[in-house]
């Protein structure tokens, strides 16, 4: 049996302060099969979770101890306006993520947790340190959690599938993936590794290419 009691949160602490990510979990399942996620999560001050979101399931989260911040995002199309000052984020699949509330956590005041919705895009801040209880269903690594990052990284890669790489097609294909990357603000034109890898093409021909195009 597992006690959660101080002496175990206090075990937490003490490894999330000398973890370089600055936090510390404690798996509660009976096993990594489970068709359920149960954790403790100590966090210290300065760590960053990654912005992230369950797509199909709410997240319970619990607050054992000290004060942190749930920060929520919405999703927007860029092509709405902002209020000036917004704090918002462009992403290449043409949305725009912003703040849109904050949930203060903190069990000295009686404000013990909260229930972040499906698909809802959201991080913590720890104020202070601070052990929260996670819990949300579905086996781990296969429930379709994903980053911001991620979603980042697959609205701005072009399906291989999507190319057809004759020579004339080719030269369209590294002007259009450098069109997709300066749309995203990316000014710097992409490698030819990063071509080859995203056409599926070699290098040598990437390069002899590039070097046609003037690139």
């Amino acid at each position: 049996m597992i006690q959660i009691d101080k002496n175990l949160i206090r075990d937490l602490y003490d490894k999330a302060v000398v973890n370089p990510r600055l936090r510390q979990n404690l798996d509660l399942r009976n096993s990594p099969d489970d068709g359920g996620q149960r954790m403790l999560n100590a966090l210290m001050p300065g760590t960053v979770v990654p912005i992230h979101r369950h797509p199909h399931i709410n997240e319970t989260v619990i607050c054992l101890s000290g004060k942190l911040v749930e920060i929520i995002y919405e999703e927007e199309d860029i092509a709405k306006d902002f209020p000036m000052g917004m704090d918002a984020q462009d992403v290449p699949s043409g949305k725009r993520f912003k703040e849109s509330a904050r949930y203060m956590l903190d069990p000295s005041v009686g404000n013990f947790g909260c229930v972040v919705p499906a698909g809802a895009w959201h991080t913590v801040q720890a104020l202070e340190p601070s052990v929260i209880f996670e819990a949300k269903d579905g086996a781990y690594g296969k429930d379709g959690s994903e980053t911001l990052a991620d979603y980042e990284d697959k609205a701005k890669t072009p399906s291989q599938s999507t190319f057809s790489n004759s020579l004339g097609d080719l030269k369209k294909n590294i002007e259009y993936i450098i069109g997709m990357e300066r749309q995203s603000g990316n000014i710097d034109t992409p490698t030819p590794q990063d071509i080859a890898r995203i056409l599926n093409v070699s290098l040598e021909e990437i390069e002899q290419c590039m070097k046609e195009m003037g690139l």
